[in-house]
C-alpha cells in the first residue's frame, strides 16, 4: 500500500501505514450546507432536518409510538422479544456477582478480544492478533461511528449501497464526507456492477459494505464482493464491512453461509470488519460490538473511539465471549429458528396480497404494498394499525430523498419476534387480502 505524509497517529503508529490519498481537492460546500450547525448537518444527512431547522422524529420512533397508542403488533423495530442462549445470560450474571463491574480496558477485555480472534479463525480461517487487531466497542454503531469519524475528512467520498442502515448517512454527514450510493432494487437487491464502478472513484475514502444487508436481507455474491475489492484496490479506498447478521444467514449465494469480504484476496489489509453480539445472541440492549482490522487502522480508530464511550459493558464482555465459543450447532439452530419465523410472516404477507422479497438473512422482510393499492409506503404504514393492527416501517426511511420514488411503496417488517406473535401478525395481515 502507498505512503501518506500527513503526520503521525497516536501510540507511535505512522500515517504512512495507510493507503495514499489520491483524491482531488474537495468541492466547496453549498452555502445552505455551510450555514448548518454540526448537529443540523448530522440530522440533514439522516433526512431528519425539519424545514424550520429543528430535528424531526425518526420514522422508527413514530411507528413505535403508533404501535403503543393503538395496541398494534410492532414489527417496525428490529429487536427480539425473547432472550438468547442461557449460557450467555448466566455468564453475565456470574460476571456481575464476581465483581466485574468497573471500567474494562479501553480496547476491550482480553477474554473477549481473544474470543473474537478465535471466532474469526474458526468460522472464516482469518488469523487475527487479539492484542493489536481487535477493538471492542459500544455496539456495531459505535464501531461505525469511530471508523467514519477517524478516517473521513471534509469532502472525502463514502460509498454505501442504498437502501442503507440510517446511521451511515448521519455519520458521513457529521464527518464532513460526501455520501455516494449504489442502488439496490426490489426484489433481488443485487447491485449493478457498472453502477458500482461509476460511483467509486479517486476521491472515495471508504466503501461501506453491509452483507448480510439491512433492511433487505440480501447477501452479496462472490462476484459483487470481488468487484468491491478490485475497486478499493484501484482507488486505494478502505473497505468497512457491517456484518452484524453474520450468523443469521438462511440461504443465498453461499448456501446459507456468511463469507466475509476480508477473506477475499487483497482485502484483508484494507478492511475494517465490524460485528456485534446483539443480533447473534438476542442481546441488543447490551451493546457489545467490535471491529477487526490491521493494527494501524485499529490505532487510528481507537484515537476517536476512546473519546466517545471510552469503555462499556464490563460484565457483558465475558458473557459475549462465552457466546462466541458455543458449539456450532447453537448458531445453526438460531438461524434455522429465525428462518422458520421468516416463512410464517412471508406467508401472511403473500396471503394479504403483497409482493414479497424473501430475505436470505437477517431480521427483516420487504414487501411491496402497491398491489394493495397503496403507492406511498409511509402513508400506508401510518394506516396499517387501523387496517390490520400491525406496524411496519417504510423503506423510504433508508434512502436519500431523491431516490424515494424508487422505493415509495415498499415496507419493511421485522420477524425477530416470538412465533406466536408472528402467527397473530400474519393472521391480521392476511385480512388485508379480503378488503
Amino acid at each position: 500500500m502507498g505512503q501518506r505524509t500527513r503526520g503521525t497517529l497516536p501510540y507511535g503508529e505512522s500515517v504512512s501505514d495507510f493507503p495514499p490519498n489520491s483524491r482531488v481537492t474537495p468541492p466547496v460546500a453549498e452555502p445552505a450546507a455551510a450555514q448548518l450547525r454540526p448537529w443540523q448537518r448530522t440530522a440533514a444527512g439522516a433526512g431528519l432536518l425539519a424545514p424550520d431547522g429543528g430535528i424531526a422524529a425518526t420514522i422508527f420512533a413514530e411507528m413505535s409510538a403508533l404501535a403503543t397508542r393503538t395496541g398494534a403488533i410492532n414489527l417496525g423495530q428490529g429487536f427480539p422479544d425473547e432472550d438468547g442462549p442461557v449460557e450467555v445470560l448466566e455468564a453475565a450474571r456470574r460476571a456481575i456477582a464476581d465483581g466485574v463491574n468497573q471500567y474494562p480496558p479501553g480496547t476491550g477485555m482480553p477474554v473477549l478480544r481473544e474470543a473474537i480472534a478465535r471466532h474469526q479463525r474458526h468460522w472464516y480461517g482469518l488469523t487475527v492478533d487479539a492484542a493489536s487487531e481487535v477493538l471492542v466497542t459500544a455496539g456495531a454503531t459505535e464501531a461505525l461511528a469511530a471508523t467514519i469519524l477517524a478516517l473521513v475528512d471534509d469532502g472525502d467520498e463514502v460509498v454505501t449501497f442504498e437502501p442503507y442502515y440510517d446511521a451511515y448517512a448521519a455519520l458521513i454527514a457529521r464527518a464532513g464526507g460526501v455520501h455516494r450510493t449504489v442502488p439496490l432494487r426490489f426484489p433481488d437487491w443485487r447491485p449493478d456492477l457498472d453502477e458500482l464502478a461509476s460511483v467509486v472513484g479517486p476521491r472515495t475514502r471508504l466503501i461501506i459494505v453491509n452483507t448480510p444487508h439491512n433492511p433487505t436481507g440480501a447477501v452479496f455474491d462472490r462476484e459483487v464482493l470481488a468487484a468491491i475489492v478490485d475497486l478499493a484496490e484501484r482507488h486505494d479506498a478502505v473497505i468497512v464491512t457491517d456484518e452484524v447478521y453474520e450468523h443469521l444467514v438462511f440461504d443465498g449465494p453461499f448456501g446459507g453461509k456468511h463469507v466475509p469480504i476480508a477473506t477475499l484476496p487483497g482485502a484483508r489489509e484494507r478492511t475494517v470488519t465490524i460485528s456485534s453480539g446483539g443480533k447473534t445472541f438476542s442481546t441488543t440492549g447490551w451493546k457489545i460490538g467490535w471491529l477487526v482490522a490491521p493494527a494501524p487502522l485499529v490505532t487510528a480508530i481507537l484515537a476517536v473511539k476512546q473519546y466517545l464511550t471510552y469503555v462499556n459493558g464490563a460484565p457483558f464482555q465475558p458473557a459475549i465471549a462465552t457466546g462466541l465459543d458455543l458449539p456450532d450447532q447453537v448458531f445453526a439452530d438460531a438461524a434455522a429458528a429465525l428462518a422458520a419465523k421468516r416463512d410464517v410472516l412471508a406467508t401472511g404477507l403473500v396471503a394479504a396480497g403483497f409482493e414479497v422479497s424473501l430475505p436470505a438473512a437477517g431480521y427483516f422482510i420487504v414487501a411491496d404494498a402497491a398491489a394493495l393499492g397503496f403507492d406511498d409506503g409511509a402513508a400506508f404504514c401510518r394506516r396499517l394499525p387501523e387496517l390490520a393492527g400491525v406496524v411496519g416501517v417504510p423503506i423510504s426511511a433508508f434512502v436519500h430523498p431523491e431516490r424515494r420514488a424508487d422505493t415509495r411503496s415498499l415496507v419493511r417488517f421485522a420477524f425477530c419476534k416470538r412465533l406466536e406473535v408472528l402467527q397473530e401478525a400474519s393472521s391480521r395481515l392476511a385480512t388485508l387480502g379480503t378488503r
